[in-house]
C-alpha cells in the first residue's frame, strides 16, 4: 500500500529474475523497467502457495485475466521483452546501459512538476474503484489543486516565455 499510496511516482527497476513476490512488488510500481537480461515468474504454485503482494490485483489489469490466469497457475517464465510486449511493464534497456537509462529517467521525472505528478498518480490509483462520474468529479477536484500550484504558473510562464520550466514542486 505504501508503493501506491506515496505521491512520488514509483520506477522499477529489474536487473536480473523477479520471482513471486519481487516480480510482484515490479507490478505496482508506477513505471517499470528492466534489462533484456531480467525475467519475471509467478512461481508460486510450483511450491503450493498463492499469488501475493497485489499480485491477483494488479497483473490481470495490466494484461488482462486470461494472460494473467496462465501465468500464475502454470507459472511460467517471461522474459523482460515478452513483458514489455504483454504490457507487464513500460520497457527495456540492453544490460550495459541500464543503469544510466533508468538513472536519466529518473532525473527527468523529478525535473518535472511533481505536485502535479503526484496528483496524477492519485487519480490513477482511484480509477480503479471509481465509475466513471466518480472519477470526472475527482479530475475536477485535482485539477483545481494542480492550477493553484506554483507549478501550473511556472509551466505557462515558461511556454510563453519559450524557455525550461524550473519546477519546485508546489
Amino acid at each position: 500500500m505504501r508503493l501506491r499510496n506515496i505521491e512520488k511516482p514509483i520506477i522499477g527497476a529489474i536487473n536480473g529474475v523477479a520471482a513471486g513476490a519481487g516480480a510482484n512488488i515490479a507490478l505496482a510500481c508506477d513505471i517499470t523497467f528492466a534489462s533484456n537480461k531480467a525475467s519475471f515468474i509467478q512461481s508460486f504454485s510450483s511450491i503450493g502457495l498463492i499469488p501475493d503482494s497485489g499480485g491477483t490485483f494488479f497483473l490481470p489489469r495490466l494484461i488482462g485475466f486470461q494472460k494473467a490466469s496462465a501465468l500464475m497457475l502454470l507459472g511460467d517464465k517471461v522474459s523482460a521483452a515478452q513483458a514489455q510486449d504483454l504490457g507487464m511493464i513500460y520497457k527495456v534497456f540492453p544490460p550495459e546501459t541500464f543503469h544510466q537509462e533508468v538513472h536519466s529517467l529518473a532525473l527527468h521525472m523529478a525535473q518535472l512538476p511533481t505536485k502535479a505528478l503526484g496528483l496524477t498518480k492519485k487519480l490513477l490509483n482511484a480509477s480503479f474503484n471509481n465509475t466513471l462520474e466518480q472519477q470526472l468529479a475527482l479530475e475536477s477536484k485535482l485539477q483545481i489543486q494542480a492550477a493553484n500550484s506554483n507549478d501550473y504558473k511556472e509551466g505557462v510562464s515558461a511556454f510563453v516565455e519559450k524557455r525550461k520550466p524550473n519546477f519546485k514542486g508546489n
